[in-house]
C-alpha cells in the first residue's frame, strides 16, 4: 500500500492528490466570487495551494525513491533543448492568443473575468493562481504521479501511450468546455510530458508549464 508497487495504494494516493487539487480549484473559485478578487479568498487561496504544491513535492520525492535511478539532465546542461521548447511554448501561446483575438478560438474562464474587471490584484492573483501554482500541481497530478507511476515500462509504446494520456489529463484538469481549448491544452500537456522523458527531470516540464501559464496570463 504505501509504496508505487500497490495499485491499490497508488489509486488511494492519487485520490487524496485530487481531492486536493479540486479543493484549491474551489478556494479560487471563492476568491474570484462575483468576478472580483476577495482578499481573504486571496489569502486561503494561496495557503491551501502552496500547503498542496508542498504535499505534492514531498510526495513525489517519496515514491522516487522506490524506482530504478536513471540518468538525468542536469536542468541547465542541454541548453538548445531548453531553449527550443521555451521558443516552440512561448510562439504557440501567442499564436493562441492570435486565435482568440480572430474568434476562431473561445477565451478562457479567466480571460473573460480579467477583461471584465482589470485591475492590478486581480492581474497578480492570475498571475500567482494560474501562471504559477496550478501549472505546477498540473504537472505533479499528469506527468509526476500519473504518468511516472502508470507508464514505467521501458519500451517506446508505453512512453507514448503515457505522454498521450498524460497530455488529456492535463486538458481535463484545465475545466475548459471548448473542445478546441482541450486539445490545445492537451498538446501543451503531451508536450511537457515528453520534456520530461526527455530530462528525466519533474523540474523540466515544471518550468515549461509555469512559462505557458505566465503568457497565457500576460496576453490575456
Amino acid at each position: 500500500m504505501n509504496t508505487p508497487s500497490s495499485r491499490q495504494g497508488n489509486l488511494t494516493r492519487y485520490i487524496v492528490y485530487l481531492v486536493l487539487y479540486l479543493i484549491v480549484i474551489g478556494v479560487k473559485k471563492l476568491a474570484l466570487l462575483n468576478d472580483h478578487v476577495n482578499k481573504i479568498g486571496y489569502f486561503f487561496f494561496l495557503l491551501c495551494a502552496l500547503f498542496t504544491l508542498y504535499f505534492y513535492i514531498r510526495q513525489f520525492n517519496r515514491e522516487q525513491r522506490f524506482f530504478e535511478k536513471k540518468p538525468t539532465m542536469p536542468l541547465l546542461a542541454d541548453y538548445g533543448f531548453i531553449v527550443g521548447v521555451s521558443i516552440l511554448v512561448i510562439l504557440g501561446r501567442v499564436f493562441v492568443s492570435y486565435l482568440q483575438a480572430k474568434g476562431s478560438v473561445p477565451l478562457m474562464s479567466f480571460q473573460i473575468i480579467y477583461q471584465k474587471a482589470e485591475c492590478n490584484l486581480l492581474f497578480w492573483f492570475l498571475i500567482f493562481s494560474t501562471g504559477l501554482l496550478l501549472p505546477a500541481m498540473q504537472v505533479y497530478l499528469t506527468t509526476g504521479f500519473f504518468f511516472n507511476c502508470g507508464f514505467r515500462a521501458q519500451n517506446m509504446v508505453s512512453g507514448i501511450v503515457g505522454i498521450m494520456c498524460s497530455g488529456f489529463f492535463y486538458g481535463i484538469l484545465n475545466f475548459q468546455t471548448s473542445f478546441s481549448l482541450f486539445i490545445l491544452n492537451s498538446l501543451y500537456g503531451m508536450l511537457f510530458a515528453w520534456s520530461y522523458l526527455y530530462s528525466q527531470r519533474i523540474m523540466m516540464p515544471i518550468y515549461l508549464a509555469i512559462l505557458n501559464g505566465i503568457f497565457m496570463v500576460i496576453l490575456a
